[in-house]
């Protein structure tokens, strides 16, 4: 063999077995989106599961998630959960707090989750996902709804006990659509976008002052203006207190009512059009008399038209428009005799066939010719 392959060989080090490399420990990496909502004395945390242990390395097994609670100045109390979960699954977990965290003044609670390898070792505590402990607010009672023609009135019971330390009370109304219906389709002869589906869950949030309103001397009340006419829904509420921990504000919300369901069924009538005026035209050699009408537009979603109504000398209200509802807000009457005094008055009527009440009468003459 000749000097420069042997030197070749050597510098490669063919055939020389390298250092050997650490055994993996396969820590999985830390949760980093650990959240925390509190309802009431439960807590519900979800986090999503690594994919990767620290060295980079994709993860195969399931493993075990380690939960736990803690106080300023105390240690992490664990959680039993007994949680197995696989790499990237969505982790989550309802805890039911202690009488000792769920009682008192307001105060910082933070969660964390662990993951441990086969050896019980770990990478680390998740990122803090925090709550407030100490007593929640008093549950809202006596929720009812009623269906009025611009949306659904809600009322509750007043709660007179004093909430939590530094807190300002509000009131939160879960509203969940039951009878979803589909997005409509886009017109493809156009290019016009379909209607959005209503979001199936909404939530609204009122201040609770904690007296009754002027109208029912027993109740708070809120009003919702997103409903839609036909759908059914449920409505639940409770009361949240902002309070200041640590110099944060934070949520602390007290249990969810019990659900109350409605039907909005629409039997209110569109509302009344305004602004009647009527101009009578003489007759001449090629047209009879005419008065024309003309109104101010009703602006409700679901209106369909007008229905016109005219009458002599104080007689019964008499309709001459068609069958189907006048679209626009305009009328041209072209039966009425020179000389003549009428009087006209215009309802609206929506998709439903609901009528409103007669707008205010116009007078008119019709010149002789």
């Amino acid at each position: 063999m000749s000097t420069a392959l042997v030197a070749a060989l050597l510098a490669t080090g063919c055939g020389t077995p390298g250092a050997p490399l650490p055994p993996s420990l396969n820590l999985p990496d830390p949760v980093t989106d650990l959240t925390a909502v509190r309802t009431g004395h439960q807590v519900v945390l979800t986090w999503t599961m690594p994919k990767r242990n620290t060295e980079k390395m994709f993860l195969k097994d399931s493993f075990p998630v380690r939960i736990c609670r803690k106080e300023a100045g105390e240690t992490c109390d664990v959680v039993p959960s007994n949680l197995m979960l696989t790499p990237g699954a969505q982790g989550a977990f309802t805890d039911t707090l202690p009488a000792a965290k769920a009682n008192g003044p307001p105060r910082a609670l933070a969660y964390f989750v662990e993951l441990n390898n086969v050896r019980g070792r770990s990478a680390g505590l998740s990122n803090a996902a925090q709550v407030v402990a100490g007593e929640a607010p008093a549950p809202v009672v006596g929720l009812s709804v009623e269906v009025r023609k611009g949306g659904m009135v809600l009322r509750w019971t007043p709660d007179t006990q004093a909430g939590p330390q530094s807190a300002a009370t509000f009131i939160r109304l879960h509203r969940k659509l039951l009878t979803p219906l589909p997005a409509a389709k886009p017109k493809a002869e156009t290019g016009i976008p379909g209607s959005q589906p209503e979001p199936l869950e909404q939530s609204l949030l009122v201040e609770s002052n904690g007296r009754a309103d002027q109208a029912s001397q027993t109740s708070e009340r809120a009003f919702d203006k997103g409903i839609r006419f036909g759908q059914v829904y449920e409505y639940r509420a409770q009361r949240v207190a902002r309070v200041t921990v640590d110099g944060q504000t934070l949520e602390l919300a007290g249990p969810l009512s019990e659900p109350v369901r409605i039907e909005t069924v629409d039997v209110f009538p569109p509302a009344v059009p305004t602004g009647l005026a009527a101009v009578a035209t003489a007759a001449d050699a090629k047209t009879g008399a005419s008065i024309d009408l003309s109104w101010q537009p009703v602006s409700d979603a679901d209106l369909a038209g007008y229905a016109v109504y005219r009458r002599e000398a104080g007689a019964d209200w008499q309709k001459i428009s068609p069958v189907s509802p006048v679209v626009g807000p305009a009328f041209h009457d072209s039966n009425v005799q020179p000389g003549h005094t009428y009087s006209y008055a215009v309802t609206a009527i929506d998709q439903g066939g609901h009528a409103s009440a007669y707008s205010a009468e116009a007078d008119e003459t019709v010149p002789n010719p």
